[in-house]
């Protein structure tokens, strides 16, 4: 059952399940803070903070959004990875926990570097999987511009359905069908939460400079049929002073914590006993 609380305003929502080691999770977009059940279930010695982020799940997106920021649609609210940090931040601090592990992602591991970059000594260590450093290219921002378009005119019936289609792998597709139509239940946003998160991820910073200041252990699982996040991509986590233990899904898509709990708990469960009390 979902808990609450506040952050500028906002009600946001959250599960808080397990014990002992302490360790936010934080979800891809579209979808809510349920993409993390399967793989939280197989995993055991964790504290596992599940929220939704704004305009997710039960979390409200809040009126006071800042416009402008997106110079490609200069009238689009920003849902920035800022305001998203923001109100991890603010979970922290109502939680009452001084530290935690992070596991992000998609925008998830967005969020988690910003985190990195504004309160570094509360992160124990960082888990990305199929997430990224790297900003926005241009064909990424110009398909951006094209979902903010087509949110407003068509509503996100026809984004998400292309969502479940495109982002999970082709494999868990052909094998598990169910999968697609499960995570497409779970994709509630409405087309103005669409259209800030869109400008949010468009306006996120470039974090590959980031990379060289985080010396907390890093864990990162790339999918190798993800349409949108490449292993060369993720390999960047390699320089990192803190070491990064990298691993390959090859038949995982951008959504392979829902797609494979098992193998990426199989991953996860060695890494974070180094975080054992």
């Amino acid at each position: 059952m979902s808990k609450f609380y506040e952050s500028n305003g906002a009600r946001l929502a959250y599960r808080d399940v397990g014990q002992r080691v302490p360790a936010v999770f934080l979800h891809p977009t579209p979808i809510d803070h349920q993409y993390w059940i399967p793989l939280v279930a197989q995993l055991t010695g964790v504290r596992a903070i599940l929220p939704d982020f704004r305009g997710h799940g039960e979390s409200e997106l809040g009126s006071d959004l800042p416009v402008g920021g997106f110079s490609r649609v200069p009238d689009a609210p920003v849902l920035s990875v800022d305001r998203l940090a923001t109100d991890v931040l603010a979970l922290l601090d109502y939680l009452k926990l001084p530290e935690a592990v992070l596991v992000g992602c998609s925008i998830g591991g967005y969020v988690s570097l910003e985190l990195w970059r504004r309160a570094h000594r509360r992160i124990r260590g960082l888990a990305f999987i199929c997430s990224k450093a790297q900003p926005d290219g241009e064909a990424n921002l110009t398909k951006r511009v094209e979902t903010i378009a087509k949110a407003r005119k068509e509503g996100t019936a026809g984004i998400f359905d292309g969502n479940a289609q495109t982002l999970i792998g082709a494999t868990t597709r052909a094998r598990r069908p169910e999968v697609a139509s499960k995570l497409r239940a779970r994709m509630t946003l409405t087309s103005d939460a669409v259209v800030a998160v869109q400008a949010g991820l468009a306006t996120r910073p470039d974090s590959v400079p980031t990379i060289a200041s985080i010396d907390a252990p890093i864990l990162a699982i790339c999918g190798g049929q993800d349409p949108g996040i490449a292993a060369a991509e993720m390999q960047a986590f390699k320089s990192a002073p803190g070491a990064c233990e990298f691993h390959l899904l090859p038949d995982a898509g951008h959504f392979a914590a829902y797609e494979q709990p098992q193998a990426v708990a199989a991953l996860m469960k060695p890494w974070l006993q180094q975080f054992g009390d």
